[in-house]
């Protein structure tokens, strides 16, 4: 007997009805590596800019303490970079905030990201 219908195409037509969501799935993956990655990196130089703040009290090597240990583009600005309390005295308690913009690695979640901001905060008991 004979068949009426070739299954020729029938590959081809499931590679497509499937690549869309694959690709959907791949991009979200590279993109949240990439902003936990930039996370993580923002905690980390929270961390250094607090633990240069804590010893030293120079909100000026603290900054550059925070820009050395993160690298990112663009780089971090003054403005991105807060200390509360501006100062530390002995025996308080001093923390560092980063924001920083959160940005698609590949353009495919622009507009889901657009607005919102990666921070990075560490808190230190300053020596004096």
């Amino acid at each position: 007997m004979k068949r009426l219908r070739s299954d020729a195409g029938a590959t081809a037509v499931e590679f497509a009805l499937i690549l869309l969501p694959l690709m959907l799935l791949l991009m979200g993956v590279l993109d949240f590596g990439s902003v936990y990655n930039k996370q993580l990196s923002m905690s980390a130089a929270a961390r250094e800019g607090v633990r240069v703040m804590a010893i030293s009290n120079n909100p000026t090597a603290a900054r550059a303490a925070i820009r050395g240990s993160a690298v990112f583009s663009p780089a971090i600005t003054d403005a991105q970079i807060v200390f509360s309390p501006a100062t530390c005295t002995a025996g308080a308690t001093v923390a560092v905030t980063i924001t920083y913009p959160m940005t698609s690695t590949t353009g495919m979640f622009t507009p889901l990201m657009s607005g919102n901001s990666i921070r990075g905060q560490a808190t230190m008991r300053c020596n004096g």
